[in-house]
């Protein structure tokens, strides 16, 4: 089986600046996935390539033994570029490169960095068994469910439940619903090998992290992070 592990780091964020590389725990937030995607790919021989448009990012990967030889282009660079788009990029480079075709692409996400091998494992187990399925990704449990106790504004101007009739008369009748933590993403060769790659697909699974796992998005998401880091609640690779 051939798999590429991709690290997309891009850099130019106007939410955070310097988010990819701002530190955390001591350490560059990009050294967190660095680390895993290495000792993951080196466990399974699988390739591994990063992609970048900043030479800042290049240059802290260099430290991290991430591979550097890949820029990624301008037209896949801006903030409304979809992250599938950039990756099959990526994937068709590093064939090139290595002279091989990809059965599965395993993206692992700099901004959320809460995971172990054994998610990375599952993730790769799971849609490895089911030959329909096209993409993988990580999930949490969802706090507020959208069934029966988030609502919407309806065209009348008054409010209802924001998925559904307002028949759901308990939390524990809803449908279960997730939260996509972007942690892990996996994608079979073929859906990305189309004119427009998607991560969500109608044959797509997920994987239920049992533990932790948010994607830092704001300044306090960072503090939150390094706070678990600094005192022990939280031990990262």
């Amino acid at each position: 089986m051939n798999c590429l592990v991709t690290v997309c780091a891009r850099g130019g964020s106007k939410g955070i600046p310097g988010k990819n590389v701002k530190p955390v725990g001591g350490r560059p937030l990009l050294s967190y996935t660095a680390v895993i995607a290495r000792e993951f790919a080196a466990r399974h021989g699988f390739d591994i390539a990063l992609s970048t448009d900043s030479e800042e990012i290049k240059r802290v990967a260099g430290e991290c033994g991430l591979p550097t030889d890949y820029t990624r282009p301008d037209s896949l660079a801006g903030d409304v570029v979809g992250k599938p788009d950039a990756i099959r990029d990526l994937m068709l480079w590093a064939e090139k490169k290595y002279g091989k075709k990809y059965d599965y692409v395993i993206d692992l996400d700099v901004t959320s960095p809460i995971r172990t091998m054994e998610d990375i494992e599952e993730c790769l187990s799971m849609i490895v068994s089911d030959p329909e399925a096209m993409t993988i990704f990580s999930v949490s449990p969802c706090g507020r469910n959208p069934y029966f106790n988030q609502v919407s504004e309806r065209p009348d101007g008054y409010y209802g439940v924001a998925i559904g009739d307002g028949n759901v008369t308990a939390r524990q009748k809803a449908p279960k619903v997730y939260d996509i933590n972007g942690s892990i993403y996996v994608y079979r060769r073929d859906a990305l090998d189309c004119a427009t790659p998607k991560a969500i697909s109608p044959r797509t699974l997920v994987y239920v992290m049992n533990h932790l796992c948010f994607d830092l998005d704001e300044p306090q998401d960072y503090d939150y992070l390094a706070y678990l880091l600094d005192t022990g609640r939280l031990i990262l690779p």
